[in-house]
């Protein structure tokens, strides 16, 4: 648990810093909010294409090496982004960064799942999804701090040095023999205690999870441009999204729980509904108000996450999880993938308001989706 979340924190904080980067580089090239989407689809799409392949090649050669592998290519590829001169180099190494990004969630969710069965596993789930809004919280305040006093590149350097110090220790924390012990025994056990592979109730969770992602990507996305325009300079724009991801922890944790109390329909139409009527009553708000409603946004906009990933294994054997996880994420990945040039293009044509109006319509799609899934669920 420890290992996996560590490297969940460290991973998640690397994706989310980029949305400090992004309102970086749109000033030193003249980009457009659609261009920033393609840069958002780029790196989505690395993550995506990366995760299955990296849950089937640790089949073979054990999830902490590739864990650690991973690790040390996301550091590569901010290295290349900041020596890089021009947008191009930029969007290598956001691609490096992206598929060494691929090889956590699949992995170390899968590894989770094994060793916490049965009621247990939405609980550890939600405290593993925690684990990654710690990351959230502080590197993108972090890098925005280092690049504001420094230069962007700087900042990127930084992190990267973090990485790649991560990446060796990854070994040492989770020996690949420790791994694949622990997942042999746990997996016997589990057959047992959980899960039953239910394709079609799979697939209406994975849809769940695509729109909720979706929204996500979109809200995070566009939040700095949002609060620019309020007023806020960019250690501010930093603030803004810990305090955002900061109510995410606090969201994944708690719903984790309540799910199991609950129940998943009840858990996520809260969630969602508050999504959609928060992110609407951003839009009016003075800078310092928004600020101080963003702790709530993020339990809403992130608390679904936990009921949604601690569901996986009712409908998968264990034996299955790491490829399911992979599935899973990468259709999250997906979603990140094309709904930022989708929400960007609405942007530049129609304005950022409208856009986040669209972000919050998209919220309450998984309403009738999680509907659906009730049956499954009894």
């Amino acid at each position: 648990m420890s290992a996996c979340c560590g490297v969940h924190a460290l991973h998640d904080g690397y994706t989310d810093l980029l949305n400090v980067l992004y309102p970086l580089l749109q000033a030193q090239f003249g980009l457009s909010y659609a261009t920033v989407g393609i840069l958002k689809l780029l790196y989505s799409s690395a993550m995506a294409s990366g995760q299955v392949p990296s849950a089937l090649l640790a089949e073979r050669i054990g999830g902490a090496r590739v864990l650690a592998l991973g690790t040390a290519l996301a550091a590569l590829g901010y290295v290349v982004a900041g020596l890089s001169g021009g947008l191009m180099g930029v969007a290598i190494g956001l691609v490096l960064a992206g598929f060494g990004g691929a090889t956590q969630h699949p992995i170390a969710s899968s590894l989770i799942a094994s060793a916490f069965t049965g009621a247990r596993s939405r609980t550890a789930l939600g405290t593993y999804n925690f684990a990654g809004d710690i990351g959230k919280m502080a590197l993108p305040i972090a890098f925005a701090t280092l690049a504001a006093a420094t230069s962007w590149r700087e900042g990127l350097f930084a992190v990267a040095a973090l990485g790649i110090a991560s990446a060796l220790l990854i070994p040492l924390l989770l020996p690949a023999t420790s791994a694949e012990r622990m997942t042999a025994s746990k997996a016997a056990a589990s057959r047992a205690a959980a899960g039953s592979d239910n394709r079609g109730a799979f697939r209406l969770l994975l849809a769940i999870h695509v729109t909720d992602s979706l929204t996500r990507s979109g809200l995070v996305l566009f939040l700095p441009f949002l609060m620019r325009d309020k007023g806020a300079d960019l250690p501010t724009i930093g603030l803004a999204l810990s305090l955002l991801f900061a109510g995410g922890a606090f969201g994944k944790l708690v719903c984790g729980w309540l799910g199991e109390k609950l129940g998943v329909v009840r858990t996520v139409f809260l969630t969602e509904f508050l999504t959609a009527a928060l992110i609407i009553a951003l839009l009016p708000l003075p800078l310092v108000p928004a600020l101080a409603l963003l702790p709530l946004v993020g339990v809403a906009l992130n608390g679904t996450s936990s009921v949604l990933y601690g569901t996986v294994p009712e409908f998968v054997t264990p034996e299955r999880r790491a490829r399911a996880f992979g599935i899973f994420y990468t259709g999250g990945s997906v979603a990140g993938a094309l709904g930022p040039p989708a929400f960007g293009l609405c942007g530049d044509i129609a304005g950022l308001s409208v856009t986040m109006i669209m972000v919050a319509a998209a919220a309450l799609l998984t309403l009738p989706l999680t509907w659906a899934l009730r049956p499954a669920l009894r």
